[in-house]
């Protein structure tokens, strides 16, 4: 896998999760403001089409409150990562739902820091969702 370079650097300054939650969905909002409905970036690795941001905000609601402000410090750079990395990712298909597949792409931030993107794909409809960014430390391969 080759490693995407950011030029964004992760959301710092304060390490608590109110200040981090704050400019994450700020940076979310503005995003979601270019849209009508669902708010989406377009990827360049999948030829323009759109990757929707939806789905990492359930999947983050489901970890602890810890967990969420490490993932959300990448949040700027997972953006990034996804509108203009061409770089081919780890795909395999989902274990647990045999329709869907799961691309892993990997960037390092502006600071030199690893971190992994997941964009889940559905065979049947095309439509790819925004899963999760996390840290070096959390990836299992």
């Amino acid at each position: 896998m080759i490693l995407y370079k950011c030029k964004i650097s992760k959301i710092g300054g304060s390490t608590k999760y109110k200040d981090v939650i704050k400019k994450a969905r700020m940076i979310y909002h503005t995003i979601e403001k270019q849209s009508k409905r669902n708010a989406y970036i377009k990827s360049a690795y999948f030829c323009k089409e759109k990757v929707f941001l939806d789905l990492f905000w359930t999947h983050l609601n489901q970890k602890p409150q810890r967990e969420r402000r490490w993932r959300l410090k990448f949040l700027p750079c997972a953006y990034e990562l996804i509108r203009n990395s061409r770089n081919s990712p780890a795909s395999k298909q989902n274990p647990n739902i045999k329709s869907e597949t799961l691309h892993r792409f990997g960037g390092v931030t502006g600071s030199g820091e690893l971190f992994y993107v997941q964009i889940k794909e559905n065979k049947k409809t095309k439509r790819r969702d925004f899963m999760s960014v996390f840290p070096e430390i959390y990836s299992r391969e």
